[in-house]
């Protein structure tokens, strides 16, 4: 898996950040990970044993998501 990187609001170097996958065009999002107790967690949909929940700012998203 080849990533390219999109954007980030990050000053200092760490999360969120945005990246696109070359090969297959789907997005990763790097962000903090959603600390969420289990009645928390049931709010999610879903949320496959393998997923985690990150938190994305909304600027990131909306200075650099994918338009298309």
């Amino acid at each position: 898996m080849t990533l390219r990187f999109i954007g980030t609001t990050s000053e200092h170097g760490n999360c969120p950040t945005l990246y696109e996958v070359v090969e297959t065009g789907d997005i990763v999002v790097q962000g903090d990970e959603l600390a969420v107790d289990d009645e928390h967690r049931a709010q999610l949909r879903d949320l496959g044993v393998t997923e985690t929940a990150v938190v994305v700012p909304r600027e990131l998203l909306t200075r650099f998501a994918p338009k298309e």
